[in-house]
């Protein structure tokens, strides 16, 4: 079977199935595992590189109002080639090539592929996707495994945060404007033992203001921009630290977004036991592939990490 992935979470998850070999092309985006990297890319952005996180907050906004598109897809290079399977999502507009364009291209294509759409709200549905994805290439028997892995991951966080106090989380998905994490990124925070009092389970991330969270009383905050790695992810914290510092609390975080909270794939396991760290790490162990940092008032005036 050949395979073309148009997200980075159905990549990860395809070679997290033992698909990897036939996975035929990826997003510009899809970087892990790193042998996706070498993949020919079917997409690229049509928003001009090096702006900022408010220039990209204005340019999707504006491209979304006039029905414009984020990203274009290579109809030609994808036709070359002929794909079997085509997976993709709609859950996120600004995420991905559009699941319509994507279906009407694929009824042009010579080959006839499949189309998988991936749309999870939360983890119990990211994990019946994998479930779902190893029935449609025919390994069903690969994909209960893996999910059975990953639900065991899972439950041995619960069970080492089980009867801890759980601190107050407020989770950042974008900061300028401020978004709060919504859909699975509140249950992460629940399995790890802790209380988002900010974000909507289940559902899209909300835009908030800084006002509306003035008052959450939250113990940990956590820098996670959707799409960026730690690095990017705590040097926007440190831009809004005066707002973030005005929370009030205790521990303030940046995390690896991309790898870990953003995508809806087998690595959102790993957020978890990331989170579990970040809020309780007298009782779980840091995850060793993860990359985070505490940030501190500090840090503002001295530029360390």
């Amino acid at each position: 079977m050949r395979i073309a992935s148009l997200v980075p979470s159905a990549t990860e998850m395809l070679y997290a199935l033992g698909l990897g070999d036939s996975v035929v092309a990826v997003t510009h985006e899809c970087d892990y595992p790193p042998e996706a990297r070498s993949l020919p890319h079917l997409t690229r952005t049509v928003l001009r590189p090096g702006l900022s996180a408010g220039e990209i907050d204005r340019a999707v906004k504006a491209r979304v109002a006039e029905g414009q598109a984020l990203y274009e897809l290579d109809e030609e290079l994808l036709a070359r080639l002929e794909p079997d399977l085509i997976v993709t999502q709609a859950v996120c507009a600004v995420c991905a090539v559009s699941y319509e364009e994507v279906v009407d291209v694929a009824a042009r294509l010579p080959s006839k592929p499949g189309v998988v759409q991936q749309d999870p709200s939360t983890l119990g549905e990211m994990l019946e996707d994998v479930v779902r994805l190893g029935e449609v290439t025919a390994i069903p028997r690969q994909a209960h495994e893996l999910r059975g892995e990953l639900e065991g991951r899972l439950a041995t966080v619960r069970a080492a945060v089980s009867g801890a106090s759980a601190p107050r989380v407020i989770a950042l998905e974008w900061l300028d404007p401020p978004y709060v994490g919504g859909h699975w990124i509140p249950e992460m925070i629940s399995i790890a033992g802790g209380e988002d009092v900010a974000g909507p389970p289940g559902l899209k991330s909300p835009e908030v203001s800084w006002g509306e969270l003035s008052g959450l009383n939250p113990d940990v905050v956590i820098a996670m921009p959707c799409g960026w790695y730690v690095d990017d992810s705590r040097a926007q914290a440190l831009t809004h630290w005066e707002q973030i510092d005005g929370l009030g609390a205790q521990r303030v975080f940046a995390v690896d977004a991309a790898s870990t909270f953003s995508r809806p794939g087998p690595r959102l396991v790993d957020g978890v036991e990331l989170l579990g760290h970040l809020l309780h790490p007298d009782l779980v162990d840091p995850p060793g592939n993860i990359g985070f940092a505490e940030l501190r008032s500090s840090q503002l005036r001295s530029g360390r990490g």
